[in-house]
This record gives structure tokens, C-alpha cells and sequence, in this order.
């Protein structure tokens, strides 16, 4: 299949014009394929995602030159202010974001919703209504949502949280000069970049998990959250033997 640019009119997967179907919508990771429905971005999802990520780096703006970065945002292992000790152990007790600094809990959280819908679109073919990835003009909507499935987790906020916080976790979300916008697209590499730290994807994979009852493409975190447990030391009680760690991997796959 050719290459569709800026310039098409027609719904990359079935065809029609856009004096038939309204202004079209294009992909929000590559700025080229255009459809004009969110079931037609789905259905077309197989084959556009063959080309997805050339397209998206061959488009991509060049990085603003060492020391003209204005954002005043950090980054690195300095995105948090603090670092907490055996995270998994804090995730298994559901304790990642208890005993943080405000701000540091408002950039996972926003993190945790970013990186989730790059995983349903890259995973599953899919897009949240309310998502930048099915066009809307703003994430914030879909951000708010989020919020609002968290706040029924209660347990996983700290004791801080309350309606005005929640605001206050929005207004970073929307900022227009920081690294926490939800109208821009974050992937593994971003995270990884951003927060200076390997394993912090997977973490905040698994407080999706938590948050929405299932990991990305519907497969369970379980198996790796024990695996990075053991590996942190002090495994809450858990013996398991190479045995049981190669049976926790099957199943987690």
C-alpha cells in the first residue's frame, strides 16, 4: 500500500472522500494516515502499523539545540524529586504513590494515562474516544476521565487527595510548556528518558494495571511484578523456585 501524506482526502481504509464522510482525522503518532472514523483507524490498524513508526521519524521535528530548551522542565533522574525504594513492593502494596512529593504523583499519574493509550494503540489497534489518538482537539477530557477511575481506587491515592488536587494535577496536564502535556504522544523511550530509569515504563504499566483492572493487550502484569520483586530483595515472604519462575513467566506472556 503507498504512502498516504498530509494531502489525502480519501479514509485510508475505506476510501471515501471527505465530502462524503466530514474533515477526516489523521494518525497522531505519524501526522499521515487519515480516517475518517474511529472503527476505520482500527480496521486499518494491521497494515498502517507497518509503516507507523517510519513515518512518524522520518516527520519528526529535530530536537531544539543544547541549552535553548526554555521548558524549564526536568528531566532525567531528576524528573522526580524523590527516589522510592523497592517500587514493585510498593506497587504489589499498592503504595507507589503514597509518601511523594504533590508534583511527583501529578507527573506519574499523567504518565500512567499517557503511556497507557500509546499501549492500546500500538498494542491493540485501538483508540479512546476521548484520546488525542482518535483526533480530538485536547487530552484533557480523556485525562479527566482517567482521573476519575483512579479516585474510585482510593487506595492508590495518598491521604493528600481531594477534588483540588485533582485540579491542580489537570492544570499540569495542560500545560503548554512542560513535558506533562496529555496533548502530546509519549512512548517507552520518552519515559525512559524523562525519568532516567529503565524499569519505570513497567511500573507505571503495572499501576494501569491496577487502575483499570488489566495490563496493556489484556495480558496480566502478576507474573513480573513477583519476578521484580525477588529481584528487589526482601520478597514479602515469597520462596519460589526457578520452576515456579518460569511457570509465572508462561503465564504472564
Amino acid at each position: 500500500m503507498a504512502d498516504v501524506t498530509l494531502t489525502d482526502k480519501n479514509c485510508l481504509n475505506c476510501k471515501k472522500s471527505e465530502a462524503e464522510t466530514g474533515p477526516l482525522k489523521q494518525c497522531i503518532k505519524c501526522k499521515s494516515a487519515r480516517y475518517c472514523s474511529r472503527d476505520c483507524q482500527k480496521a486499518d490498524w494491521k497494515q498502517h502499523k507497518k509503516v507507523c513508526v517510519r513515518l512518524a521519524q522520518a516527520a519528526a521535528e529535530p530536537l531544539p539545540a543544547e541549552g535553548n530548551n526554555n521548558t524549564g522542565s526536568k528531566t532525567g533522574t531528576h524528573a522526580l524529586e524523590i527516589k522510592m525504594k523497592k517500587p514493585f513492593h510498593q506497587l504489589h502494596a499498592k503504595k507507589w504513590l503514597h509518601g511523594r512529593p504533590e508534583e511527583d504523583v501529578y507527573k506519574l499519574l499523567i504518565d500512567t494515562s499517557r503511556l497507557r493509550m500509546e499501549d492500546i494503540y500500538n498494542i491493540e489497534g485501538d483508540v479512546d474516544a476521548d484520546s488525542i489518538y482518535s483526533g480530538v482537539s485536547s487530552g484533557i477530557p480523556g485525562f479527566r476521565r482517567f482521573l476519575r477511575l483512579v479516585e474510585r481506587r482510593r487506595e492508590l491515592l495518598p491521604e493528600w487527595w481531594s477534588p483540588a488536587k485533582s485540579q491542580e494535577c489537570v492544570a499540569l496536564a495542560s500545560g503548554q510548556h512542560n513535558d506533562y502535556n496529555v496533548d502530546h504522544a509519549v512512548e517507552k523511550s520518552d519515559i525512559i528518558q524523562q525519568y532516567g530509569d529503565q524499569m519505570m515504563p513497567m511500573q507505571l504499566r503495572m499501576l494501569g494495571e491496577q487502575i483499570y483492572g488489566t495490563g496493556p493487550g489484556g495480558q496480566p502484569g502478576a507474573a513480573m511484578m513477583q519476578m521484580q520483586m525477588l529481584a528487589e530483595g526482601g520478597g514479602g515472604g515469597l520462596e519460589m523456585s526457578n520452576l515456579d519462575v518460569n511457570q509465572l513467566l508462561r503465564r504472564g506472556r
